[in-house]
């Protein structure tokens, strides 16, 4: 791929898309939203083209002094694996259909309207100031052994970060690492535009 084909010029930009696979072979079509090219190599600010799903329980024997229910978002496979059937099942009616796909769960269809009352903010660290907290859509409630959980979209795009290696193949690439912070920061800046 030569970086021409992700110049925001070209009139196709808008709709290409690229696939991220994980390590379980499962895929992730995402648009790619910006790119850059540094040191030969081209990095890729990419957002997934079908709608990022949260899946959540809620802890009640962790409840705090005033009162909130500990939220734990699942992102262990064999838990999401044990709910992932009841969780299709309660999008479904809402004219959602969850996918297993690469980094994040994912639903095609349409979302319903915000309604103020739908939003959850989560504090996603207390001790680190530096993280915001996130807001998320929800979307449905469902037990599974007598367990509460619910799910969530985000309400600010997912995004991911990845190169594409010397085979041509796409790579995420770690935000935190520090020699790539510059070039993630410039991409996110065009996001901003």
């Amino acid at each position: 791929m030569s970086s021409s084909q992700f110049d925001p010029e070209n009139e196709q930009y808008e709709a290409e898309t690229v696939v991220l696979t994980d390590e379980q072979g499962k895929s992730l079509d995402c648009y790619i939203e910006h790119s850059l090219e540094y040191d030969g190599v081209v990095y890729l600010l990419l957002m997934p083209v079908d709608i990022p799903i949260i899946i959540i329980s809620w802890e009640d024997e962790n409840e705090d002094e005033d009162g909130a229910l500990e939220a734990i978002i699942l992102e262990d496979h064999a838990e999401i694996e044990m709910v992932f059937a009841d969780a299709k099942a309660v999008l479904a009616e809402q004219n959602l259909y969850l996918q297993h796909t690469a980094y994040t769960l994912t639903a095609t269809g349409e979302l319903p309207p915000i309604e103020e009352d739908n939003i959850l903010t989560l504090n996603l660290d207390e001790e680190d100031s530096q993280l915001e907290a996130e807001e998320l859509q929800f979307l449905a409630s469902f037990y599974h052994s007598q367990q509460k959980y619910s799910i969530y979209t985000p309400m600010t795009p997912l995004l991911f970060f990845a190169r594409q290696n010397w085979d041509g193949e796409l790579e995420l690439v770690s935000p935190d690492e520090e020699r790539f912070q510059p070039i993630l920061e410039e991409l996110l800046f065009e996001e901003l535009e």
